[in-house]
Formats: C-alpha cells, sequence, structure tokens
C-alpha cells in the first residue's frame, strides 16, 4: 500500500509539474505574442527606410539606426531575410514551453525574457511557485533512480561483493550512463539540428545541465535553418530530466 501510494504521488507530481509548464507556456504565449509583432513590423519599416535612404543619412541618423538594430536583436528580432521570417514567432508554443523550462530550472538564458508589463509580472510568479515545484520534482524523480540504485547494490550484494565495491560501482554506472545519455548522445543530436561541431554540443549541455546558461549557444535560434516541430518542446524535456539525473549524483 505504502509503495502504491508513493507510485501515486510521484505520478500526481510529474503531472501536475508538466501542467504547470504548459499553462506557464500558454500564458506567455498570449502576453508577448502581439506586442512581438509590432516590434517585428517596426523593424521592418526601419530596415526598408535604411535600405531606401541609406545614400543619405547622417551620422546621427545612422547610430541612431545602429541603435535601434541592437535594440530589436536584443528583444530577439532579426531584421534579415523577407517578410515570411516575421511571421515566425519567438513565443509560438515550442519557445513559450522552453522559456518556461528554462524559468523554473533557474538556467535563464538571457536570449528570450517577456517585455509586455503582464510578462514581466507573469514571470515573476510563475518563477515564484515553479522554482520550489522545480526543486521538488527534481527530488522525488532522483528519488526513484536512487531506488534503481539500491535494487542494482542488493543484486551486486547477493552475489557476493564487498559494500565498498557496490557503492563505488552503481556511482560508477549511472555516472557513465549520464554521461552517455544526457551529454555524449545529445551532443551528437545538436551537431546534426544546429551545425555546431561535436565539442561545441558538449560545451551546450554542460552549461545548460549545470544551469550555468551563459546563453553564448541556444537550440533553435538559427534564422537560416529549419527545425521540427516542437524540437525545443523535446530540448526543455532532455534538460529537465539531465537535472534529475544530476540531482541522483548528489543523491549517491
Amino acid at each position: 500500500k505504502a509503495m502504491c501510494s508513493g507510485k501515486l504521488q510521484t505520478a500526481l507530481l510529474v503531472a501536475g509539474y508538466f501542467v504547470y509548464l504548459l499553462v506557464g507556456a500558454a500564458v506567455f504565449q498570449a502576453l508577448e505574442r502581439s506586442a512581438e509583432k509590432q516590434e517585428k513590423m517596426a523593424a521592418a519599416q526601419m530596415k526598408e527606410a535604411f535600405l531606401q535612404n541609406f545614400t543619405q543619412l547622417t551620422v546621427a541618423e545612422m547610430e541612431q539606426f545602429m541603435k535601434n538594430l541592437i535594440e530589436a536583436i536584443q528583444n530577439g528580432v532579426y531584421p534579415v531575410g523577407n517578410e515570411s521570417q516575421f511571421e515566425e514567432s519567438n513565443w509560438d508554443f515550442s519557445n513559450s514551453f522552453f522559456f518556461a523550462g528554462t524559468v523554473v530550472s533557474t538556467i535563464g538564458y538571457g536570449t528570450l525574457h517577456p517585455k509586455t508589463a503582464g510578462g514581466q509580472i507573469f514571470c515573476v510568479f510563475f518563477a515564484l511557485f515553479g522554482i520550489p515545484l522545480n526543486i521538488v520534482f527534481l527530488h522525488r524523480v532522483g528519488k526513484m533512480l536512487s531506488l534503481l540504485c539500491k535494487k542494482l547494490g542488493k543484486f551486486l550484494y547477493e552475489k557476493g561483493m564487498r559494500k565498498k565495491k557496490i557503492t563505488f560501482l552503481t556511482l560508477l554506472f549511472f555516472l557513465a550512463t549520464g554521461i552517455l545519455v544526457f551529454l555524449c548522445l545529445p551532443s551528437v543530436f545538436f551537431q546534426i539540428t544546429e551545425g555546431w561541431s561535436y565539442s561545441e554540443g558538449i560545451y551546450f549541455a554542460f552549461i545548460t545541465l549545470s544551469t550555468i546558461g551563459f546563453g553564448d549557444y541556444v537550440v533553435g535560434k538559427q534564422s537560416d535553418r529549419k527545425y521540427f516541430s516542437y524540437y525545443r518542446v523535446l530540448v526543455a524535456i532532455w534538460i529537465l530530466f539531465g537535472l534529475a539525473w544530476i540531482a541522483l549524483l548528489f543523491n549517491l
């Protein structure tokens, strides 16, 4: 009964956690998408005006254009290519879910952030409740994985192995498996999808799972590459379970 109750609690926690992220993603999308569209239209008009008059611009006007361009890029608007690119939103559901995941995990790349007053206020409360929920989620998943460690240790103990050796081998097994599943294999995937080198993929994976999150490498941000639907959702899920693996290592 206690085991069944524990499994039910875990299932409810995992379900509640993902519902929280889905709701957060939907709210961020609703609050930010229209404001972003206006920014993109303004950037397109700025670019068009520059192309028509760039031979007649004064030094002051050129500097103002550069300031506006830098501000647009900082807000996630890249005025390059044709107008169809302006229809692609940084706040579609996949990107919004990815952003929600980076908020509660405290990675905070800084390349995508809410710019409306409503989005910023919601982000404060979303993080206020989401970060503790994330800690509880990681602790519970880490605890479940540690039960697998105990089962492995029990199996090895029944085979006559000493406890110190069991502890070392168990830690080594989960360390090696985690490095393969959460660092090495995803880096190949990023190499193919993003066009990065393998070392850049390893670097991104480590900086992300360690929650350092510099923001110099972020998935799904290259305008010249086509990404499949919900690519960033899958990356967000990889991040969450990668963080659970790190929580397991701390438990061990």
